[in-house]
């Protein structure tokens, strides 16, 4: 019997005009344009001089500055307050004022001063880019400075070396993509079932709840396999990015992530009544699962009472494993925290399910 049940699904599926269409388009612009536009790097930063010195130290720091990928030239002011008027017109980002004397002040003294006047309404690309800034400025005045004392300092950058934002966002946008096909298209499914009433003529049949609610769930699961695979392929191809650790790891992992979240999905669907209501509830929980996940933000960076909200949260450690297993290649072994609180989470989710729907009926 769960055999035709599942035809019944995949024809109804491929007769859907717009289902097909969905999964296919949804990785491919997710995979295509998020990791792109869901950049945390801080580029293109106006930048607004003001050369008081005029000397060839200031010139050269001008120089360096400009030929940096990161600030755009937009402004030379004859001083602080002319400045601060293309600041305040938004065409500035930050203001570097070098003072009178600077060059000479460096030689003799070894002591020199240079105004960073940042626009901080947007606080990370205020405070990044004077980073930026202050760093290309002093690797500049190295040049002039006492060298007889010299730090070698070599940078090593381990599982992403070129520190490209994109390598750390693309294995998280692959869970986000199998939560929306396996875990609340069946919910949806289920939902839109009761709405046409054709749930009604499956419950008058002998087939038992268990076997209709598996029949739903296990041709998004495949789908949600193949789609998870289709990310790996755009991935390698797009991004020349390849997972480190075993693949068996990510799909095993996956496994479980797939019963967590559908378990959940039908959590949903058995306590929504209409597919609006099913669909502003997994609204809901998708934008807290997301902002929780440590997708944008570390989760080590949030508040107390918001890293132990994250605990409950599957999205969290299935981004955890992906980024560990496809860049770091951890194993099976390493990633075990992760697994097994997600074994904890789809035994809950599932149980619940079936408590809810019982209830229902």
């Amino acid at each position: 019997m769960l055999k035709y049940l599942i035809e019944k699904e995949f024809k109804q599926f491929k007769r859907n005009k717009f289902l097909p269409r969905l999964v296919l388009f949804m990785p491919c612009v997710m995979l295509l344009v998020l990791p792109w536009a869901a950049n945390q790097e801080v580029t293109n930063i106006n930048l607004s001089v003001v050369d008081n010195d005029k000397s060839i130290l200031s010139q050269q720091i001008i120089q360096k500055v400009e030929s940096s990928k990161y600030f755009n030239f937009v402004d030379y002011s004859s001083g602080y307050e002319q400045a601060m008027e293309v600041i305040r017109s938004g065409s500035a980002d930050i203001i570097m004022e070098i003072p009178h004397n600077f060059e000479q002040s460096l030689v003799k003294e070894q002591v020199g001063k240079i105004l960073i006047s940042a626009n901080t309404v947007n606080g990370t690309k205020g405070s990044i880019g004077s980073s930026y800034l202050s760093a290309i400025i002093n690797s500049s005045i190295e040049m002039v400075s006492d060298k007889s004392r010299v730090v070698d300092i070599r940078e090593l950058n381990k599982f992403n070396p070129r520190m490209d934002y994109k390598v750390f966002m693309v294995p998280a946008i692959m869970v986000m993509l199998l939560t929306l096909i396996c875990g609340f298209l069946p919910a949806l499914n289920i939902v839109g079932e009761k709405e046409t009433g054709t749930i009604e003529q499956i419950n008058v049949t002998p087939i038992s709840k268990f076997v209709f609610v598996i029949a739903k769930l296990i041709p998004y699961w495949i789908i949600g396999y193949i789609i998870l695979t289709l990310c790996f392929c755009i991935a390698y191809l797009v991004y020349g990015l390849v997972p480190i650790g075993s693949l068996l790891t990510i799909y095993l992992s996956a496994t479980v992530y797939v019963l967590a979240i559908s378990g959940f999905g039908l959590v949903i669907s058995n306590y929504s009544g209409t597919m609006q209501q099913a669909m502003f509830v997994i609204f809901f929980f998708m934008l807290i699962f997301i902002l929780l996940s440590g997708l944008f933000t570390p989760v080590g960076s949030m508040p107390e009472w918001a890293q132990l909200i994250t605990t409950i949260n599957p999205l969290k450690y299935f981004i955890q494993i992906m980024r560990q297993v496809y860049l770091k290649g951890s194993s099976m072994l390493e990633i075990l925290p992760q697994v097994g609180a997600l074994m904890i989470f789809a035994i809950v989710s599932n149980v619940w399910a079936v408590i809810s729907y019982s209830k229902r009926n």
